[in-house]
């Protein structure tokens, strides 16, 4: 472990820098992430996220050297039927697959059948971590107990939650957040986050007008959660746009494993770096 990067923000962000708003062109992005696994912030890096339609193209072939290993987290965007073809794919190349992530339903479906499907999946995978992505809408706790209970049995799944995308309605409230991180904290189930976390601190995009969930509030809010804050005292950190009322609870806790947040993806490396840097929560070395 780095002494730079300290143990709470290990493995925090996940390479997703081919999807929205960056778009970056797979081989560049398989170029930077190489060098992001080789530098000095390599510790706060998990894997690249790559579309289950990219890997079924075969668009990896000729990019990747079998010989390196590589590791990357399929996203299930062709739908969940596909995904054991894009697994069976990444072989030739070398490639596994650390986490499987895809959503069970759209917003106002019934999660339950998405669900089944996807934990009949990962039942018969060799460990390999599945995050059901489920619309905070219609049937959120019930999948959420759901995913519990398989969890519980010995099934390594866990739940992931949207927090933005191109619309107001993607944003989630600091409480409808905090329920959902009080929900996971109940049941003992870890949570991955996606969309919309683009800085630190929670603030207002001045382009869209869409108020950003800020990663380090998330942080901070999760740690609170953990040591027993209910859905109001979450919701405040959430809402905090104070630096110093949501950067303390994480310097505290900095030589912790982070509890119950498993992460989020981000198209950026080096925003979130740099936001971590400027508030003295990552330790040097690194020009923006």
């Amino acid at each position: 472990m780095s002494t730079q990067v300290p143990r709470l923000l290990s493995g925090l962000v996940d390479d997703a820098a081919v999807f929205p708003p960056g778009n970056a062109p797979l081989p560049d992005a398989v170029t930077a992430h190489r060098t992001h696994r080789t530098a000095w912030y390599a510790d706060m890096v998990g894997p690249l996220l790559l579309p289950a339609s990219e890997i079924q193209r075969g668009s990896l072939s000729g990019l990747v050297d079998p010989a390196e290993g590589l590791v990357i987290g399929l996203i299930g965007d062709t739908g969940l039927d596909q995904l054991p073809q894009a697994l069976d794919a990444l072989a030739p190349d070398g490639v596994t697959a650390r986490q499987i992530e895809a959503p069970v339903a759209k917003r106002g479906e019934d999660p339950q059948p998405g669900l089944s499907e996807l934990m009949t999946l990962a039942g018969r995978l060799d460990g390999t971590a599945v995050y059901a992505e489920i619309p905070l809408t219609f049937g959120l706790m019930g999948a959420l107990d759901t995913l519990a209970e398989a969890r519980a049995a010995g099934l390594p799944v866990a739940a992931k939650f949207r927090t933005g995308g191109l619309a107001a309605e993607l944003f989630p409230t600091p409480a409808e957040l905090a329920a959902v991180i009080c929900a996971c904290r109940d049941r003992k189930l870890p949570f991955k986050l996606t969309a919309g976390l683009h800085h630190a601190i929670r603030h207002r995009d001045p382009e869209t007008g869409f108020n950003h969930h800020g990663f380090v509030n998330v942080l901070g809010a999760t740690l609170a959660a953990v040591e027993g804050a209910e859905v109001d005292g979450v919701a405040e950190l959430l809402a905090a746009t104070d630096p110093v009322r949501v950067v303390e609870p994480a310097r505290a806790h900095r030589d912790a494993e982070r509890p119950l947040w498993v992460g989020y993806g981000s198209c950026s490396i080096s925003e979130p770096l740099t936001d971590l840097i400027r508030l003295g929560l990552v330790n040097g070395g690194y020009e923006a």
